[in-house]
């Protein structure tokens, strides 16, 4: 069954183990997060997860999906083993005001959508596993390869939501932002300056933490006038996302779950490259 743009598959799992009540009506903002649970399909169980220090999975039947691990939020109450619910069920944990339990909804959501055997027919590429130096540009790197259009725009106003890696890089060839909610660099500005701010831009690069914490579907509008990049292995690898605004998905697919799983529970090691390939995806153009 298809879906308008912008709309969901709502229901009302009242005998889920997994629900959250009031969340299911079509004109709220929670339409972004139904539409992505309910595609996913009824019979895949969870088989294991593990909410880690910076980084988190869930495995299911049909592959494993990860998350970066976002802290604080409301008290955690679904803290039961999900290990054999089904796997749409804890990805309604993407709704939740906990942020620990949205980091699992999050992976959950990876866990389907991330996969090659759907994402290979939408024509994404991946990066191959290299080994990565400290600071070397990786060849997926999204803001790399969106540098040359922004050098060529006539507007070169840019908008990073969330501190990556070398973000800096972009102020030597356009007017660059940086929203963040924790401000500890010069760059840096508060994250409530989106309201003032998006608008107005030309590229907005937004990271996928922005759907654990809820504010991905009110920035996705803001920025309906930017090319708009979601980037960063929470980043759900769904092509309804394009339908919300966004031109490329620059997230993750898990390469190795053995080492996945054990980048996740160390809470150190080498996570990129061995353990997840990065993988775009780009909106088809009418």
């Amino acid at each position: 069954m298809g879906c308008p743009e912008k709309d969901c598959c709502a229901h009302n799992p009242e005998n889920d183990t997994v629900s959250f009540p009031g969340t299911y009506d079509h004109d709220t903002p929670w339409k972004f997060y139904n539409h992505l649970i309910m595609r996913i399909p009824e019979d895949i169980l969870v088989r294991d997860y593990c909410l880690g220090t910076h980084w988190s999975y869930v495995e299911a039947d049909c592959g494993m999906g990860v998350s970066f691990t976002c802290k604080g939020g409301a008290k955690r109450t679904h803290t039961q083993d999900l290990r054999g619910l089904p796997l749409r069920q804890v990805a309604e944990l993407a709704k939740s005001w906990c942020f620990e339990e949205a980091t699992l909804g999050v992976a959950a959501l990876n866990a389907y959508y991330a996969r090659r055997e759907l994402l290979d027919p939408l024509g994404a590429t991946y990066d191959e596993p290299i080994e990565r130096p400290d600071g070397t540009i990786r060849k997926m790197d999204a803001f790399e390869l969106y540098r040359p259009r922004i050098e060529q725009a006539k507007s070169k106003n840019v908008t990073v939501i969330g501190h990556f890696p070398h973000v800096d890089r972009i102020e030597k060839y356009a007017n660059l932002t940086v929203l963040e909610r924790n401000c500890t660099q010069a760059l840096d500005t508060p994250d409530p300056a989106c309201e003032y701010l998006l608008p107005a831009q030309d590229f907005v690069f937004m990271t996928g933490v922005t759907i654990i914490n809820k504010t991905a579907p009110r920035l996705l509008d803001l920025a309906q006038n930017a090319t708009v990049v979601m980037v960063g292995p929470s980043v759900v690898m769904s092509p309804f996302l394009f339908d919300w605004g966004a031109e490329m998905l620059a997230g993750s697919v898990v390469a190795d779950p053995e080492r996945a799983r054990f980048a996740v529970m160390n809470g150190a090691g080498q996570f990129f490259g061995e353990a997840l390939q990065m993988s775009s995806n780009v909106r088809k153009r009418d």
